[in-house]
């Protein structure tokens, strides 16, 4: 049937920034697809021990206040961790747009908080030997279509390629919506271009770390041409 119409996991975060390095967890969700359509979710609204600037919270909607009633960041990343890396041992494919922005985030958390990596958890499972591990697979349909439609001109948000694709999507920026919607822009994808959904997920997942590497060439390339000569563009997938 092709990977993506098997088990799928939805994966978002809305955070206090844009920096992976130093955003923090807003709110979160997963939710697990069958044949694109949900079959479980879970979602977390985390306190992120820092104040929410307004810029974020105009755009997911969670101010600092809000925030506070949440559960404790440290609680939060652990369970989200823990979830993610119950489905890659039971042999599921995580999707997330935009993947190395949420999962770096999530690492970031991880290690701020003095809990296990993914790698650690992944080795705990047997699946990986040592930390420094393949996470994953992974399914970025961010990374897809830049790769499969390479010249379409304008955006590439998440709700501009929805459009693209055909993807209702409702309530943007809400964590629960957008991972399913990122689902099923990868679904979309995969019945568009047939060797894409007849590959197996980890070549899938090696084809997007390529993939993606190429891209930051590229754009690295061009942000230099435009006048910043010492532009970098981190060229690592999905994690940074």
């Amino acid at each position: 049937m092709g990977w993506h119409q098997e088990l799928l996991i939805g994966f978002d975060l809305e955070t206090t920034g844009t920096d992976p390095a130093e955003a923090r967890i807003v709110t979160a969700a997963v939710v697990e697809t069958k044949g694109g359509e949900p079959v479980g979710r879970r979602e977390w609204l985390a306190d992120p021990g820092i104040p929410i600037p307004d810029e974020a919270a105009a755009i997911h909607g969670i101010t600092s206040e809000r925030a506070a009633l949440g559960r404790p960041a440290r609680e939060v990343a652990d369970e989200i961790a823990g979830i993610l890396v119950a489905h890659w041992s039971a042999g599921a494919a995580v999707v997330a747009y935009n993947a190395a922005f949420d999962l770096t985030i999530l690492a970031a958390e991880l290690r701020r908080h003095g809990l296990p990596s993914l790698g650690e958890r992944l080795a705990a499972e047997g699946l990986a030997a040592g930390a420094a591990t393949e996470t994953g697979p992974v399914v970025d349909p961010l990374t897809m279509d830049r790769a499969l439609d390479r010249y379409r001109r304008g955006k590439r948000n998440l709700e501009t390629v929805c459009r693209v694709y055909g993807v209702t999507l409702d309530d943007a920026h809400e964590a629960g919506a957008d991972a399913l919607a990122a689902v099923r822009v990868a679904c979309a994808l995969a019945d568009r271009y047939p060797e894409v959904a007849a590959a197996a997920p980890w070549d899938l997942h090696h084809d997007q770390v390529r993939w993606y590497a190429d891209w930051a060439r590229g754009y690295e390339a061009w942000l230099r041409r435009g006048g910043n000569p010492t532009a970098t563009v981190d060229p690592r997938w999905p994690l940074r």
